[in-house]
């Protein structure tokens, strides 16, 4: 008998409805609508949480194959969370620029080093698009902090290269606009999130 099969037949047993079952594992009802369809796999704390639950063992409750099936699923999982993390944390690190001096402008014969909210001797056709890419990548770092559990897929398939994109553009803009800290840090930043893609995917 699959899981799925036996989760459904525990829950009958205990004449208890999706619902529920739902508020004693503190899971949604559709979590349990998809263990249930086999459409899924609780997590490990999950799995503990049902066994506990039932009194049944995990053995029991799994099969050798569906056990591998959830750790490797578990795995990606923690992946997933850990890089949305770095890439988070890395776009929403850009709000230095804001405050640190990393840009450079000339006062008469002599260039004094800036934050971005201090870089008055410049064209605002410059400044605006410095802002536009700062706070665009400080934006999309929060948002992928904030969304880590999202399983939209179109937010799923983009979230990566948005991230990266907005990074090459500011890395590339303060490059042209000869601005070499925070290109090099822009840069640096982008590497980073490249090696990382490497390694996962």
């Amino acid at each position: 008998m699959e899981f799925n099969e036996k989760l459904q037949e525990l829950r009958k047993q205990k004449n208890l409805t999706q619902e529920e079952l739902a508020e004693a594992l503190y899971v949604s009802r559709t979590a349990i609508s998809k263990w249930e369809s086999g459409r899924g796999y609780p997590n490990i704390d999950s799995l503990k949480a049902i066994s506990k639950y039932f009194s049944i063992s995990l053995d029991e409750l799994l099969s050798g194959e569906e056990i591998l099936s959830i750790a490797e699923n578990d795995n990606r999982q923690k992946e997933k969370h850990f890089r949305d993390l770095v890439f988070g944390l890395l776009d929403c690190s850009v709000a230095m620029f804001l405050f640190l001096p990393f840009f450079g402008q000339r006062v008469g014969d002599v260039i004094q080093e800036v934050s971005l909210l201090s870089l008055t001797e410049i064209e605002p056709y410059v400044k605006i698009p410095y802002l536009i890419i700062v706070f665009g990548i400080i934006i999309w770092g929060i948002l992928r902090l904030a969304l880590q559990n999202c399983e939209i897929k179109l937010w799923i398939k983009m979230k990566d290269k948005f991230s990266i994109g907005l990074s090459a553009i500011g890395a590339l803009f303060f490059m042209i606009s000869l601005q070499p800290y925070a290109a090099m840090f822009t840069f640096m930043f982008l590497i980073i999130k490249a090696l990382m893609l490497i390694k996962w995917e």
